[in-house]
């Protein structure tokens, strides 16, 4: 159950901040799905948190003139200590 509710909070984040992006792109959730091919329907469930197809995040993704990205959330140890030790 718990790792159900982590990927909830995941998909809402990833919601609210594609929402975000498309204000900040001055686009409606129609105009968006009008340019992904898709449905405004879709485009809410998006934005609410909802569990969408990966080719539906990517084309709305895409209608704000964005991309995806597969970003390491590991730590690299090695960069955090030549950060921190620039005197050695």
């Amino acid at each position: 159950m718990l790792a159900i509710n982590n990927i909830n909070l995941d998909l809402k984040s990833l919601g609210a901040t594609f929402k975000r992006e498309r204000l900040a792109v001055g686009l409606t959730q129609a105009e968006v799905a009008h340019k992904a091919g898709l449905r405004r329907e879709t485009i809410i469930q998006l934005e609410s948190g909802a569990s969408v197809s990966a080719n539906t995040l990517i084309q709305a993704t895409s209608a704000l003139g964005k991309t995806l990205a597969i970003v390491d959330r590991r730590l690299d140890y090695d960069r955090l200590d030549e950060v921190f030790n620039e005197d050695r």
